[in-house]
């Protein structure tokens, strides 16, 4: 329903075939994702840093493909696209790696390969686990969480000032971005994120919740 409404309201349209919408988090709620996308006739890229979660959706049948090569994901993304054919493809890594893809493709093609986008990573525990950094490898930053927390917190924020850069980029060309309640915003606000919204208070967001713009 969040997806179908999000394409009603954002892109017009009652069909998504043709259209991507790209996300991270495939383990608790968030792992309906991919199934979702799928349901709604679109192309799902999903990011996800635990391989064991995105095994667990495949063998489940949510999931239809799983790659850690960028290069495929873009290529897989660009097929289905064309062809019109809903897919969810789970991306075995960060999903910054995967938003900055996207703004490099824009940037050296022009072509703004994304329609909607979201984040359910568990960004309400963002320095435990919840959201883990670009900039280290899934193992090497539990390690760190556990032996430095504070260097790990560091990390998580600028990691998250990457993100929201990226998603502004791609927004400003024509993505529609939205929260689903998990924090994102919050968390990326305290990071020092770009995501106030122009001249409203400093508790609005330049993004909607999925609450009041999606399934209200």
């Amino acid at each position: 329903l969040t997806v179908l409404n999000a394409g009603r309201r954002y892109l017009k349209a009652e069909d998504l075939s043709g259209k991507v919408f790209v996300t991270s988090g495939l383990g608790g709620m968030s792992g309906a994702q991919a199934k979702a996308a799928v349901i709604a006739g679109c192309v799902g890229i999903i990011a996800e840093v635990d391989e064991a979660a995105l095994l667990k959706r495949r063998k489940q049948g949510w999931l239809m493909e799983i790659s850690n090569n960028l290069d495929h994901c873009i290529a897989r993304l660009r097929d289905a696209r064309k062809k019109k054919i809903a897919l969810s493809l789970g991306y075995h890594g960060n999903v910054v790696d995967l938003w900055e893809r996207l703004v490099h493709e824009l940037d050296t093609t022009g072509e703004l390969l994304v329609d909607l986008g979201s984040d359910q990573t568990s960004c309400h525990n963002p320095f435990n686990g919840g959201y883990y950094p670009v900039q280290l490898g899934f193992e090497e930053a539990k390690q760190l969480l556990s032996t430095n927390p504070g260097k790990f917190r560091t990390l998580v924020q600028e990691s998250l000032k990457r993100q929201v850069a990226a998603i502004n980029r791609l927004a400003d060309k024509g993505m529609f971005f939205w929260d689903y309640g998990n924090a994102f915003l919050l968390e990326a606000q305290r990071a020092g994120a770009d995501v106030e919204k122009r001249g409203a208070n400093k508790t609005e967001f330049r993004y909607p919740s999925y609450v009041q713009h999606i399934m209200g």
